[in-house]
């Protein structure tokens, strides 16, 4: 049976009596952090959503069971055969078409878009609208997650999910984001047990958190920019960012209000406070400045959320 109402891409599939249903969906990958540690024993990042997305269309079809998916996207097909699974499909057939331009193993959330998506796709395309907290637990189950698929920005639990808080919606701002050079693989990263390394910077994160939530809460750039560069110098001590100066004198250069990183990643912001349009020039200078950077992007923070786009 046809569930029309899910079928935005129902037209390439005319004529088939297997066709179920189709949506596809679109998530915000990051730029960083803008904090991470430990709080209460318990793992945390604080998301740093941008404009730079993964979009997934997923097709269902009643001749299953069995998953297609592109090749190098296991964790996708995975968390589809999850969700079909939970929401008692599990006989259900799948393909997934995923366009996704970030970066893979920069601390941008490449993983965490794809499968949101994903997970939010199977539901719609079934009928089901599945809230932020149930794909952020399936794709949990997967792998470590950031929380881009909570509203806002969000303090989020990566691993187990058991914080889970949006902060509120970001103020302006804009991000110049440097790539310069290497990867991380984030999984390995969170398999190795640095929680002593994180503890040992609680005073830091402490007050980059506090920091970071008046920020949001009085929709002023300058105490996130300060929250977050606290955060970036406290990670060093559990992952190196050899030029995290260099780019700290950049932001002092040019009028920045903070940098932040990818914790458990290569990526490095200079942030700015939108409202003084200083985005397109800033990011001129950072060409400039940062020659030999694999890449360098202009974004603007967002809030977190996934998002339909065939409806």
């Amino acid at each position: 049976m046809a569930l029309a109402s899910n079928s935005g891409n129902a037209g390439d599939h005319q004529g088939d009596p297997n066709f179920l249903g189709s949506a596809t969906f679109r998530a915000p990958g990051v730029c960083g952090e803008l904090a991470q540690g430990v709080i209460e024993g318990i793992h945390f990042l604080v998301t740093c959503p941008v404009d730079f997305y993964s979009r997934v269309r997923v097709d269902l079809f009643s001749d299953g069971p069995g998953v297609e998916a592109p090749e190098g996207c296991d964790k996708a097909a995975a968390a589809v055969r999850r969700t079909l699974a939970q929401l008692k499909r599990a006989k259900v057939r799948a393909k997934i078409t995923i366009n996704n331009p970030i970066p893979r193993g920069k601390g941008m959330a490449s993983s965490s878009a794809d499968l949101a998506a994903a997970i939010a796709a199977t539901g719609q395309a079934l009928g089901e609208e599945l809230s932020p907290y149930q794909i952020a637990q399936n794709a949990l189950s997967i792998e470590p997650t950031d929380g881009i698929m909570i509203p806002g920005i969000a303090l989020f639990d990566h691993r187990a999910g058991i914080i889970r808080e949006s902060l509120g919606p970001p103020p302006p701002m804009e991000i110049i984001a440097l790539d310069l050079g290497g990867t991380v693989d984030t999984v390995a990263f969170n398999m190795v047990d640095r929680f002593q390394r994180w503890k040992s910077v609680d005073e830091q994160t402490t007050e980059a958190l506090r920091l970071l939530r008046q920020g949001i809460t009085d929709q002023d750039p300058a105490l996130v920019g300060r929250g977050a560069s606290i955060s970036a110098e406290a990670s060093t001590n559990v992952l190196a960012k050899p030029r995290l100066g260099e780019v700290q004198e950049f932001a002092r250069s040019v009028g920045a209000v903070g940098v932040n990183v990818g914790h458990s990643g290569t990526i490095i912001g200079v942030l700015l406070d939108a409202r003084e349009r200083r985005g397109k020039s800033t990011y001129h200078k950072a060409m400039a400045a940062f020659p030999d950077a694999e890449a360098v992007y202009h974004f603007r923070l967002l809030g977190g959320g996934v998002q339909r786009v065939d409806a």
